[in-house]
């Protein structure tokens, strides 16, 4: 079968945009793979499908998939390119919408300046709720990786997230270690790996071991995280520029059961149509 598709990216992280509006798209994990192959498909992180709202009070629903095929609750920079994507394809005139996704809904907001800016909803500290298996909620946890301990804040932005501070994030062991942080047992449902460089109260840098991805340029709910953890433990405050390797996002949060606000870029690069075996 043909599928055409929006090639788009937040700072550097990457997305096949599939419009499922107008006729159902049901892909195997197989053929979601093909198409995040970077040889042999087109070549993303995640793919994501627009789909028509399954609640009243929402525009659309949000489905996100990473290029291992397994499907996912939430992807931040996703988010921004979403509501670009259904302007620029004249799905909406509005600028901002509301996006039922598996955690809940997310309403991104298109910026004059062509940026967009998301809300993001409140993190999760619960730790069953991550769900990360932990005795009682506390602000870091002490995590054994292989036989090292590692000191972590447990963050749920509708996906888990484990967030380290390193001193120098050029040398921290991302890929190695946060393979290995992804598929901890004390995450049932795998977790994405965060490192995060305190450069001073308004600004970090960050790089993400992303579940099903590996480490992707830029990860929006990872810096959600990060910023939330700094803010936690003290680091930081309330405003936070967040570096990635991809480029900056802007960040704000005011404390527990309030949302995190994100703004950031979202660019559409190319639209094309590839041929997928059934």
């Amino acid at each position: 079968m043909k599928i055409k598709f929006t090639k788009m990216h937040g700072l550097g992280n990457d997305f096949v945009v599939l419009d499922a509006t107008r006729a159902p798209i049901e892909l195997s994990p197989a053929q979601l793979r093909h198409i995040a192959d970077r040889h042999f498909g087109v070549g993303c992180d995640q793919i994501l499908l627009v789909e028509k709202p399954r609640q009243t009070d929402t525009d659309y629903y949000y489905r996100i998939f990473n290029a291992d095929g397994g499907e996912v609750e939430q992807c931040g920079n996703g988010a921004r390119c979403f509501v670009r994507f259904v302007r620029d394809h004249g799905l909406t005139d509005r600028d901002e919408i509301r996006v039922g996704t598996r955690c809940g809904v997310i309403a991104p907001r298109l910026e004059a300046d062509g940026r967009v800016t998301v809300n993001m909803g409140a993190p999760e500290f619960e730790p069953s709720r991550i769900p990360f298996e932990a005795g009682r909620r506390a602000t870091t946890y002490s995590l054994d990786v292989n036989g090292k301990e590692v000191e972590i804040s447990a963050i749920s932005m509708g996906n888990p997230h484990a967030v380290q501070v390193v001193s120098d994030l050029d040398r921290a062991p991302v890929t190695s270690e946060g393979a290995l942080i992804e598929v901890h047992s004390r995450f049932p449902q795998r977790v994405n790996a965060g490192y995060v460089q305190v450069m001073n109260r308004a600004h970090i840098r960050l790089r993400v071991f992303e579940r099903g991805a590996g480490e992707t340029l830029a990860c929006g709910t990872g810096a959600c995280a990060a910023v939330v953890a700094g803010i936690q433990r003290g680091l930081l405050d309330n405003r936070v520029t967040v570096t990635t390797r991809g480029g900056d996002l802007g960040l704000s949060w005011e404390g527990e059961g309030r949302p995190v606000m994100m703004t950031g870029p979202a660019e559409s690069v190319f639209e094309g149509e590839m041929e997928l075996e059934s």
